[in-house]
């Protein structure tokens, strides 16, 4: 399989699957959100949003394709930018850390190592902009695809719980705890993701 990790811009937002593309539950504050979803316009402002955060910081996304298809993707932003975490119980994201907001594989692709590889790629992303940590709120109690990532998925690999709670722990994984944890990092990248730019086709993770 050819797999590529894609920085998600304007161009390839409608890549994302429904109904992640028109989702603005973390983009917009819960009043904000209701309002547009209510005109029928969360499509316009979650690319609004996209392009606001582009614009003031950068990268903020990868879109996963597989042999040229879109299988899933990940956002993520300073928490400046995700009015929604405020109204978590265990918000505020630290200041030190950009938060991961959410990611989706769509089934067909799931555990083939994606998920995984989505995560390191931020982390390598972010330590080349100089971040010290990535920061999540989980849902303990996940059941199916939803806007908040299950915490299991996200202690499995490598967060770990900063502030507990029943519903909605926030977690945390560190980008500069060890050298030795940012080189295993870059070279397991430098295996997975160089070899993406490189060979049309890569055994299963």
């Amino acid at each position: 399989m050819g797999r590529r990790l894609v920085p998600l811009t304007l161009d390839n937002l409608k890549d994302l699957p429904q109904p992640c593309r028109s989702c603005v539950f973390w983009e917009l504050d819960p009043v904000t959100g209701e309002a547009a979803v209510k005109a029928g316009t969360p499509e316009l402002e979650k690319e609004a949003w996209i392009s606001a955060v582009l614009l003031e910081w950068g990268s903020c996304g990868r879109v996963v394709y597989v042999d040229e298809v879109p299988v899933g993707f990940v956002l993520y932003a300073p928490p400046a930018y995700v009015p929604r975490s405020l109204a978590f119980p265990t918000s505020p994201v630290a200041s030190d850390a950009v938060q991961l907001i959410t990611a989706r594989i769509l089934p067909g692709y799931q555990g083939q190592g994606l998920g995984r590889v989505m995560v390191q790629t931020v982390a390598k992303d972010l330590l080349r902009r100089g971040f010290r940590a990535i920061e999540a709120f989980g849902d303990a109690r996940w059941e199916g695809p939803a806007c908040v990532l299950p915490a299991d998925h996200l202690l499995s690999v490598g967060f770990k719980t900063v502030r507990p709670h029943p519903a909605h722990p926030r977690l945390r994984l560190e980008l500069r705890s060890t050298l030795s944890w940012k080189e295993d990092v870059e070279m397991a990248l430098d295996r997975l993701l160089g070899a993406v730019q490189k060979e049309p086709a890569l055994r299963p993770l």
